[in-house]
């Protein structure tokens, strides 16, 4: 398929103007393929040739102003419009268009769990294509009549209002004008709960196999809805933009959710199934708040080109955190910010693929598509923060308010929304945004404290080229008189602009036990401590008292890890020592994944593995001890000053570290943990994957807990095992299935993936690493960008840290049949690859 080059776009874009998309979708023709007939009407300002974009199983028709074109003229993804005059056109298409699998254009789903399928829209970034003909790029927006033939047991959804016509026939109401990737429609034997809310229609909507889980969750959902709604409307001075505000939870969905505008599509995982934390409900609750802002900052104004796509990720990102902290029950969300999203900007940011936030030339779709990374979201609100921090909320506001007056129903540039800024406050925005905005990679402060006797002195090392507005928290040792244990308490807190020209801070009393920059994690940069600070930070770590406090050192200690500054062992005492004290979620559950994935699984030898296991197995015991005694009631509601979260954080990284299978066998034979709680559907498959790891189970016990649990997760979770299976038979079958069947779903491969590679059979995978590079860059070459990032994630032998994998894996970047986004998955596995190799000499 010919990619979107930005020239192509600007080209177009001085052509004509997009006006309407009549676009008419029969969805009854077969489960294979749907007709789509679409009427574009445009204008050319003057002369010229332009071609318009679509991507059939069949062309059948085309005409403009009535006259017949040829259907043969196509060419890939491109049919042509030459001598057009200056003026009015409309131009008419009839195609037949496929179904997709992979969750790219419209894709369908049949449930195994009872027969029904659904369909949906993804169109993001230029896969509109797929199901219409369309001018597919962002500057282009123009108003859409809609309508679909379904059957006549289907409800449709789509970005505006639906009104059901006839026996199967739906018409959605006229659009604003929005962009082409923006269009949505779904359809299907939704069940859907429905109110009113400021005089729109709010609905959430999921497939009937998930109906009793969305019905136990609606409240919570529709409160946290309407919550947002109100409090984006105190921050915003232009009104909700469209006619209705539907939020559907879909299945195989590749991103957590999508922003159409009022038609949100969320992955249908977060319609619970099973147990979750606090945090999980945290994390949709930030995802419900993140698409909502992006109805203003993305929809109401969308970007221009692709260059700025950062803005509406990190915009949405930045707002729906600090919303959901402002307005919600769920006052802690940086902590889960720190430590679950920031790792993933500093880790992107450090390879060599790291780009700019905000990119100088991004020259085509392709490579458009490859910036959705922790750059463009997590270091792009934390950018937003920092300014928020230097300019002040009120004055960001004030902005922010200007941009979406200037350019409503329109687009703009990252410099439009500068000079919006830039109304609003004396401080020069510009030079800030050159400084952090045009520049890649992690600035590091490092603190150096003195101490004089009554006074003391802090001098920030600043490796880098930003100006930086931070917090420096100084704490000192006081008795725990309930425990008789240490703990820290916070002496004073301050700001302070860095660089400082060399000049230290000074303030009064001895110096303090502790001293951490960036406290509050105002600013992005890796942080190192002084030797004193650091010595008290290991030894009384969960003694801080701020949950965010302790994410900056937690980050501190997982950067100096990667860095090879500190033996990845001495991460694991840290945590051992603190994780069975800590109280945030977020903490305990990030600090054991990196934990698991990175300290066990890579960046200690395989010899040395087995006791990492060990002292992660310990851990986990020590937080269900501590969770001991919790009663049924007690797992809805905490009544014993220990969140129940911690118990089920403990029960699954407990099994995921089991090296043994006697323990998780009893609890699946039990179908309880001892104590609490009993197993659901996710602990029963998380289960079976490890016992399949450990060659503990088979076929036959696979096949009989898929039989009791036949829905869409079960047939992933029977995937996972059986493609863990350490058996020539099962790695052979699996291998065949992900790389030459091409039948699997984007979810069935993930899942498969996953179960794959496993570090405990590596002799057994060895051949299968060198088979890799040239399978993965063929499935990528047929099966397109979703599938080659999957490829490119989940499929890729990560477990395999030894210079023989990178050499080979070095060598092929360099094949020509590389697709852009398996080459960039690929240069980034291959980095993260020399720096566990790196690590691993370093100690």
């Amino acid at each position: 398929m010919s990619v979107l080059t930005r020239e192509e776009a600007q080209t177009r874009a001085q052509l004509i103007d997009v006006h309407r998309y009549t676009v008419d979708l029969d969805v009854t023709t077969g489960e294979d393929t749907f007709t789509s007939r679409t009427t574009i009407r445009f204008t050319t300002r003057t002369p010229g040739d332009t071609f318009v974009e679509l991507k059939p199983e069949t062309l059948h028709a085309l005409s403009l102003d009535g006259q017949p074109l040829d259907p043969h003229h196509l060419d890939d993804n491109r049919y042509p419009l030459h001598h057009l005059t200056a003026g009015p056109h409309d131009l008419t298409v009839h195609a037949t268009m496929r179904y997709s699998r992979t969750g790219e254009g419209m894709h369908r789903f049949t449930d195994p769990a009872d027969g029904e399928t659904y369909l949906y829209t993804q169109l993001f970034l230029d896969d509109v294509q797929r199901v219409f003909a369309a001018f597919d790029q962002p500057d282009l927006k123009a108003v859409f009549d809609i309508t679909v033939t379904a059957p006549p047991a289907w409800t449709v959804l789509g970005n505006s209002t639906a009104e059901r016509t006839g026996d199967g026939h739906w018409t959605l109401a006229t659009t604003p004008p929005v962009s082409t990737y923006l269009v949505a429609v779904a359809a299907g034997p939704w069940h859907s709960v429905t109110t009113h809310h400021a005089g729109i229609p709010f609905g959430i909507h999921c497939r009937r196999s998930l109906a009793p889980h969305l019905d136990t969750d609606a409240d919570e959902i529709l409160t946290l809805t309407r919550t947002l709604y109100d409090r984006y409307h105190e921050k915003f001075d232009e009104p909700y933009p469209f006619d209705s505000y539907d939020q559907a939870f879909v299945p195989e969905f590749n991103a957590g959710a999508m922003e159409n505008p009022g038609l949100v599509t969320f992955r249908d995982e977060f319609i619970y199934r099973s147990a979750v934390t606090d945090t999980e409900r945290q994390t949709r609750a930030m995802v419900i708040a993140h698409e909502m802002a992006h109805m203003w900052f993305g929809d109401l104004v969308t970007l221009t080109w692709w260059d700025d796509i950062w803005l509406n990720e990190s915009f949405a990102e930045y707002m729906g955190y600090q919303t959901l902290t402002e307005a919600t029950r769920f006052t802690d969300t940086w902590t889960d910010f720190g430590v679950s999203r920031k790792g993933w900007g500093y880790d992107a940011d450090q390879r060599p693929s790291t780009h700019p936030v905000a990119p100088d030339a991004v020259p085509d779709t392709a490579s458009a598509l490859l910036n959705f990374d922790g750059i463009s979201y997590a270091k792009g609100a934390s950018a937003l923060r920092q300014l928020v921090t230097w300019l002040g909320e009120k004055d960001f506001l004030v902005g922010i308010n200007t941009h979406f007056a200037r350019h409503k129903f329109a687009n703009a540039t990252l410099a439009d929304f500068i000079d919006s800024l830039a109304t609003a406050t004396d401080r020069d925005v510009h030079t800030w945004a050159a400084d952090w905005l045009r520049t890649s990679g992690a600035d590091t402060l490092t603190a150096h404290v003195e101490d004089t006797g009554h006074r003391w002195s802090l001098t920030v090392g600043h490796d880098g080229t930003r100006p930086h507005r931070i917090a420096v928290g100084a704490y000192d040792h006081a008795l725990d008189t309930r425990s008789g244990t240490g703990r820290l308490v916070l002496r004073e807190r301050f700001e302070t602009d860095v660089p400082q020209n060399g000049t230290p801070a000074t303030r009064p009393g001895r110096r303090p036990d502790l001293v951490v920059l960036n406290d509050n994690d105002l600013t992005y940069a890796k942080i190192r401590l002084d030797p004193t600070s650091w010595d008290t930070a290991l030894a009384h770590l969960s003694g801080i008292p701020d949950p965010l406090t302790r994410a900056v050192v937690w980050n501190t200690a997982r950067d100096m890890v990667r860095d090879g500054h500190l033996h990845p062992s001495a991460y694991l005492t840290a945590a051992r020592t603190h994780l069975p004290h800590e109280t945030d979620l977020a903490l305990v559950q990030g600090v054991l994944t990196f934990a698991t994935t990175h300290i066990a699984d890579r960046y200690l030898t395989p010899g040395e593995r087995p006791a990492a296991l060990t002292t992660l197995a310990a851990l986990c015991r020590d937080l269900l001890r501590r969770t001991e005694g919790l009663t049924a009631k007690d797992w809805e509601t905490d009544t014993h000053g220990t969140d129940p979260g911690l118990r089920l954080i403990a029960v699954r990284h407990f099994i995921d570290v089991a090296t043994q299978p006697d323990a998780i066998q009893d609890w699946l034979h039990d179908g309880t943990v001892p104590g609490g709680p009993e197993l659901d559907p996710e602990l029963r498959w998380r289960i079976l994957t490890r016992l399949a790891v450990l060659g503990a189970t088979d076929e036959t016990t696979i096949a009989r807990e898929l039989a009791d649990d036949p829905s869409a997760t079960g047939q992933e979770g029977a995937a996972r095992c059986r493609a863990a299976l350490p058996t020539p038979e099962a790695k052979a079958t699996a291998w065949n299935a992900l790389f030459h069947d091409d039948t699997l779903s984007n979810y069935l491969f993930a899942a498969t993936a996953q179960g794959f590679w496993q570090p405990e059979q590596s002799e057994l995978l060895h051949d299968y690493v060198h088979r890799y590079y040239p399978d993965a860059t063929a499935l990528a070459a047929r099966r397109g960008p979703a599938i080659a990032e999957a490829a490119g994630r989940h499929a890729f032998p990560a477990h395999a840290i030894d210079t023989d994998h990178l050499t080979t894996g070095t060598a092929a970047l360099d094949d020509p049949a590389l697709t852009p986004a398996l080459l960039r998955k690929l240069t980034d596995q291959l980095d993260d690859l020399r720096r566990a190799l790196a690590v691993r000499e370093a100690h």
